[in-house]
């Protein structure tokens, strides 16, 4: 006689348990169509590599949980994970040499959530994506549509987010863990225009000299700052308004002859007063190149580049002054007279300039 098997309760409950918790998740890969990207990245299917800091990843969904894979390369790099725009509650998060997958939500409610992921850290870290994990009923939803407006800013450690993170009575480091690019000044200005944006900011670069080998007209059309072979496809990204915030790093280095950096951009003679101005009017012509169409604002500080008795703020005046494009025009920020790189109060009040300058400049 022919044995038919009859599974018992206790497997059928096994198997309704695993067939429950292989629906209950769903794994995305960073090329999926769903996910939408701000910043200058490197896309494919598999992986995504973000570079500069600002670089954001944006994903609408349904499910009580998220995961994301990833590794840097070069330093750690750091993010927000920012669920349904609640920044005040961002989960901020170590991205390192291990490829690890990371928890950044978990007991979310039913129904629909928006994530973002936002990075942090100055562009000296590469940081991978190789997939997001949603748990619960998880479900892609059709993503934001980005903003029409774009802003791209060319800066320092000011515009990175140096020190923004430093807590309070505690000296500056330098590190990746204290930078905050979503509090710049920068970043402000763009969420106050409901703005697309682009940082292409690297702590202690300068135009004509910086504290290490790279300046910034050697590296502002990279794709990856590390790599002279990554250029960026301008064509992807036309901003409206392009603030370039330089010099508070050259404003010390020509004043260090000694100073390898110096040595080798320089020789053994300072640049003069017309070299300075002309290595300006290089780099900004080089912006308008790229936007002819843009409205460019050279601004300078609030570090002590714009100090009282400060030679900078009238280079960059006198450049744009040469120039004589009546789409690029200058904007000084007031000496904070603090020590350190600004703090969050203070990348505020930059903020809150430069966005009463475009209001009074800008039509868009």
């Amino acid at each position: 006689m022919k044995r038919i098997f009859k599974p018992s309760l206790i497997a059928l409950f096994f198997f309704s348990v695993w067939c429950s918790n292989s629906s209950a998740q769903l794994i995305v890969k960073p090329g999926d169509p769903h996910l939408s990207y701000i910043g200058r990245i490197a896309k494919s299917l598999d992986s995504v590599a973000f570079f500069w800091p600002g670089s954001t990843l944006k994903m609408n969904f349904t499910g009580d949980a998220v995961d994301v894979t990833m590794r840097s390369t070069r330093e750690a790099g750091y993010f927000y994970a920012i669920i349904d725009n609640d920044a005040a509650s961002a989960f901020k998060f170590k991205v390192d040499s291990n490829r690890a997958e990371i928890n950044v939500a978990h007991g979310l409610a039913a129904g629909s959530h928006s994530l973002e992921i936002y990075k942090l850290s100055n562009n000296t870290s590469k940081n991978i994506l190789y997939g997001l994990r949603i748990g619960g009923k998880a479900k892609l939803l059709s993503p934001t549509a980005l903003p029409i407006r774009k802003i791209e800013f060319y800066g320092n450690s000011i515009t990175a987010g140096h020190g923004v993170d430093v807590p309070p009575g505690q000296k500056e480091s330098g590190t990746a863990e204290f930078y905050n690019n979503y509090y710049t000044y920068a970043a402000l200005t763009a969420r106050h225009f409901g703005a697309q944006y682009s940082f292409i900011a690297r702590g202690g670069i300068g135009v004509m000299v910086s504290w290490f080998p790279e300046i910034m007209p050697e590296i502002f059309d990279r794709l990856d700052p590390f790599d002279s072979k990554s250029k960026w496809d301008f064509n992807k990204y036309t901003p409206d308004v392009v603030v370039i915030n330089l010099f508070q790093n050259d404003s010390w280095l020509v004043k260090l002859p000694e100073h390898e950096q110096f040595k080798a951009r320089f020789g053994k003679k300072a640049p003069t007063d017309e070299f300075i101005v002309d290595a300006y009017q290089k780099f900004v012509n080089s912006i308008r190149n790229k936007y002819p169409k843009a409205f460019i604002i050279c601004a300078l500080g609030s570090m002590d580049a714009t100090a009282p008795g400060s030679k900078w703020p009238g280079y960059i005046e006198k450049a744009v002054k040469n120039i004589n494009d009546p789409k690029i025009s200058s904007l000084i920020f007031p000496y904070k007279n603090t020590g350190g790189h600004p703090n969050k109060k203070e990348q505020r009040s930059m903020a809150d300039q430069l966005i009463s300058f475009i209001d009074q400049h800008v039509k868009w």
